[in-house]
């Protein structure tokens, strides 16, 4: 990973309110959440083999864990979710396939998803709910995300740079 990976995981870790030093609040580094994000985005995304968030959230409460992902989604205290209990969520077929896709071993994955998918989920839905027509495809997410970071995927900034180069990776 090079130093756009970290410059691109620096502000992502600040705009969920982690530091901006080499480990984010639950023990991931930057490097890691810039390769996790295209992941990450493409399981929210409206098209999504998960079914988006609305498909996501349908998995987390089959898996008794709707308590958390609501939370995640509501404008109160995001409650954890540990490695264990997002692989039993997400089940060991996606979780090898996000692996895969990303580069990890299942349970790196997992454990890195545990701490990193409450503060993307919290800052897509600033609204405290899920929007009726989901979060949408992987370049409106893209947007939202650079948005939070000061910039619009069309226009120059870090945000604007975030919503080009996850373009470029998710259409890989």
């Amino acid at each position: 990973m090079g130093l756009l990976d970290s410059l691109i995981g620096s502000a992502v870790s600040g705009a969920l309110g982690a530091p901006s030093d080499k480990q984010e609040a639950g023990g991931i580094n930057p490097a890691l959440i810039a390769a996790l994000l295209p992941v990450v985005l493409g399981m929210l995304s409206n098209n999504s083999e998960q079914g988006g968030l609305a498909g996501l959230v349908n998995k987390f409460k089959q898996a008794g864990l709707g308590d958390q992902i609501n939370s995640w989604i509501s404008n109160g205290q995001n409650l954890p979710v540990s490695g264990e209990q997002l692989s039993a969520a997400l089940g060991s077929d996606v979780l090898g396939n996000l692996a895969q896709q990303a580069g990890l071993g299942q349970s790196e994955l997992a454990g890195s998803l545990a701490s990193l998918l409450p503060g993307i989920i919290n800052s897509l839905t600033p609204q405290g709910q899920a929007p009726a027509g989901g979060l949408g495809n992987n370049a409106d997410l893209m947007g939202a995300l650079g948005g939070l970071m000061g910039g619009q995927a069309g226009a120059g900034g870090l945000g604007g740079m975030l919503g080009g180069l996850a373009g470029a990776f998710l259409k890989k």
